[in-house]
């Protein structure tokens, strides 16, 4: 390879990077913002580092101001609106992330995501709820954030709320 060519194709590199958005400027981009993770409610901790692997634990659709969505999927929300908790759920846990890790540039793979949809026992879309996490993932962290997941119904969830998720995040150690 020619100094010419090496050198153009480094340049070209250097100003994909340079432009190159991080996961926190992409979330700002999609209208969302992270937020200071409110503490447990019962005796847990949001987030385990373990290695190059992060557990967080179950996140509901809590906003900033601690207000949730709450209500049954097949009797109280429509799928669009359980789509949305499932995408404030997965803002919810990028807040724990990066309380726990620092920079979500960090983030070498979302590896698994759980997700809970409280719902009456005739609903039977829960995957299409817990599309709004995975869908959100993919759109912030692009390959990075394809995942394995399941989507299971449930017939509550602690307070009432539209869903739970849990998620296993690769990390640079």
């Amino acid at each position: 390879m020619s100094i010419k060519i090496l050198f153009t194709t480094l340049t070209v590199l250097s100003a994909v990077q340079l432009f190159a958005q991080t996961p926190e400027e992409k979330i700002k981009e999609l209208g969302y913002e992270l937020f200071q993770p409110h503490k447990p409610i019962a005796n847990y901790v949001k987030a385990v580092r373990t290695g190059n692997l992060v557990f967080l634990a179950g996140h509901g659709p809590g906003r900033a101001d601690g207000t949730n969505v709450k209500g049954r999927l097949g009797e109280d929300l429509s799928i669009e609106q359980g789509y949305e908790a499932a995408q404030i759920s997965a803002i919810a846990l990028l807040s724990s992330l990066k309380a726990e890790i620092g920079d979500l540039n960090k983030v070498k793979r979302i590896v698994k995501v759980t997700g809970m949809v409280n719902s009456t026992a005739d609903f039977y879309d829960q995957p299409k709820v817990i599309n709004g996490c995975s869908d959100l993932l993919v759109k912030i962290f692009g390959e990075k954030g394809k995942h394995v997941r399941a989507a299971v119904g449930m017939v509550s969830l602690p307070n009432n709320i539209a869903v739970e998720i849990e998620m296993i995040v690769e990390v640079e150690e």
